[in-house]
């Protein structure tokens, strides 16, 4: 088996689930159909285009840096005299590495070009939510769940959290249901499977080497680090 491991970090992130109408809330990590959405963007597909071969796919995230979750109230305008209040949530400051399993190494080729060139603009559930460029960390020749246990963490190390990997269950490990295997992203009828998702947390024993060199605590975190020598 064959991982292509994508590394997802920006100010902010957004991940719907089963929200509607004027509350969108976000779940605390990247849903399935945020990825094959962002994927099949790569990919320059169509919204009305299937997508039964990228749901094929597995998929999993582990959770390197939680963020925080913010609310942001919004007013939208129905018509010239209707106007109403939305909140949307967002995760600020989140890291997450997501992994995708295939034994055709060949379409996980396929996809990295792709999210390196994209053919239409990528963003993390919302298009106010770019990613960060450095998103495609490679492949590796290794299944799914030991990709995800042995990527080095990509945020910021801190001694009181233990990452977390979320993996769609196949052994009775789930802890929950969630609507977000696509079906179709057609706008005129947006369809959705569930699947069970299981969690493993990663003790300190088990835990990868961190890449965060120049971080070494919370306190020390500068977030416009990143814009060092880019000026």
């Amino acid at each position: 088996m064959y991982t292509l491991l994508l590394r997802l970090a920006g100010p902010l992130q957004s991940w719907g689930a089963d929200s509607k109408f004027e509350i969108r809330y976000t779940e605390n990590a990247p849903t399935k159909s945020g990825i094959i959405g962002m994927i099949a963007a790569a990919l320059g597909r169509r919204r009305d285009e299937s997508l039964e071969d990228l749901s094929n796919l597995q998929y999993g995230v582990r959770i390197d840096q939680p963020g925080e979750v913010i609310e942001d109230f919004h007013t939208a305008r129905k018509d010239e005299k209707t106007s109403y209040i939305t909140r949307r949530y967002y995760l600020s400051d989140a890291v997450f590495v997501v992994g995708i399993e295939s034994d055709d190494p060949v379409k996980l080729e396929d996809i990295k070009n792709a999210l390196q060139y994209p053919e239409f603009p990528l963003f993390l559930g919302r298009r106010s939510c770019p990613p960060d460029p450095r998103m495609v960390l490679g492949i590796v020749e290794k299944p799914l769940e030991q990709a995800l246990k042995e990527c080095p963490l990509q945020g910021r190390k801190n001694a009181s959290y233990q990452p977390r990997i979320l993996l769609e269950s196949k052994n009775g490990r789930a802890v929950r249901r969630v609507m977000d295997d696509p079906v179709s992203f057609n706008p005129t009828k947006r369809e959705y499977r569930s699947r069970l998702v299981s969690s493993v947390i990663l003790p300190p024993s088990e835990q990868p080497e961190s890449l965060s060199t120049n971080l070494k605590s919370d306190s020390e975190h500068d977030p416009f680090a990143e814009l060092e020598g880019t000026r």
